[in-house]
């Protein structure tokens, strides 16, 4: 077993970094002070490929492998976390049109989706359907070569400042097979936005709810057959668990850095407070969660990436435990800064703040446990997971 990066990861990885400390770092604390969503920088952004990362390369996208991707996400992560998370959100929306639209609609939309000048939003919670996303009620009725879709959506990263919206509405009966995705414009008629919601954290990328009333659709718009949406969204799910544990990753370790060149700084009774035994044992639990988490991420993304049958329960794995050690390191580095973590002119409270949502989207932590013993329970699976 290699875990040594090729030579193509350790650039990507290097490119990564290096936009990450050039463009995220610098305005971070900015964007989440003014609720700034840095549409500028996500192009940027674009020009590097990091908007269409597993995008299909017949639709413009690098078509990466999902462990490639995650190397990527890290380095942003360590930049800025929720415009790293933007990211991921909107590549999974274009990984989805760009497999599963028909010609024309690719052609039409990911060209500009790939290249960051225009955003995409995916759409499945709703106020009543949260962790239970198969009883979704967003409706979607044909009307000869159009639906007419209306309901609601909520929670909804990017909405009313992206374009394209990648929508789980129900065109059939009650459960997961009922469920069809859309491909709508995000201007399109009869649709109306909440306001951005006032969030303890992710304050760079606004969150809205999104209101359908009778908007008409081509069907030509749909993702896959219809039914197949449900099945969508879980395959998205499942990428997504990795991407926002990647994210976790990546900020608890520029939070631990942080913190490490802090207690070498900062005396305490005519002493560092790295000299201090119990500061030296709390950054070396942080340090070997980190790296428990980043293998056990890194071997979701390689079950995924080879299709094995049990990749959905590595990826809840590895979603839940890295999404609570990344937290954990975050709120520990806040404590080893004392005071000072508290006060916003250190970036550390804002680790803390946009790392906390990651223990519940995505599929909250209690739902990947229950995702993982019923893997478990299944035919003598213990001995499976391996």
């Amino acid at each position: 077993m290699d875990f040594a990066l090729t030579e193509d990861q350790h650039a990507y990885v290097a490119s990564a970094r290096a936009f990450s400390a050039g463009v995220l770092a610098p305005n971070a604390s900015t964007w989440d002070a003014q609720s700034i969503f840095p549409k500028d920088a996500l192009r940027k952004a674009g020009e590097l490929g990091f908007m269409g990362l597993y995008a299909p390369e017949v639709s413009g996208g690098l078509g990466m492998s999902r462990l490639d991707a995650s190397m990527i996400v890290e380095e942003l992560a360590k930049g800025c976390t929720a415009t790293a998370a933007f990211l991921t959100i909107h590549n999974m929306a274009t990984s989805m049109i760009g497999k599963y639209c028909t010609e024309g609609v690719i052609e039409q939309w990911c060209p500009d989706l790939v290249a960051g000048t225009k955003l995409a939003s995916y759409c499945l919670t709703e106020s009543g359907a949260g962790s239970d996303a198969a009883s979704l009620a967003t409706r979607a009725e044909r009307d000869g070569s159009d639906y007419i879709v209306s309901g609601s959506k909520a929670f909804i990263s990017g909405a009313g400042d992206t374009e394209a919206l990648v929508v789980m509405l129900r065109t059939g009966g009650f459960g997961p097979k009922g469920i069809s995705a859309l491909l709508i414009p995000a201007d399109a008629a009869g649709i109306s936005y909440g306001k951005a919601e006032d969030k303890m954290g992710w304050n760079a990328q606004p969150t809205r709810s999104i209101t359908f009333d009778r908007v008409r659709v081509p069907v030509a718009n749909r993702l896959g057959a219809e039914g197949q949406g449900f099945a969508i969204a879980m395959e998205g799910l499942d990428g997504g668990r990795i991407n926002i544990g990647t994210c976790s990753i990546g900020t608890g370790q520029q939070a631990l850095e942080e913190a490490t060149a802090y207690v070498r700084e900062r005396n305490q009774f005519d002493t560092a407070i790295a000299d201090f035994q119990s500061t030296q044992f709390k950054l070396a639990d942080m340090l070997t969660e980190l790296v428990a988490a980043r293998q056990m991420v890194r071997l979701a993304a390689y079950k995924l990436d080879a299709k094995d049958f049990q990749a959905s329960t590595y990826c809840a794995m590895a979603k839940r435990f890295a999404t609570d050690a990344g937290f954990n390191v975050c709120n520990n580095a806040l404590q080893l800064f004392g005071g000072y973590g508290y006060i916003k002119e250190y970036s550390v409270e804002r680790h803390v703040r946009d790392t906390r949502v990651h223990q519940i989207l995505e599929g909250t932590n209690e739902i990947m446990r229950v995702i993982i013993a019923r893997r478990l329970l299944i035919d003598g699976a213990l001995e499976v997971i391996k």
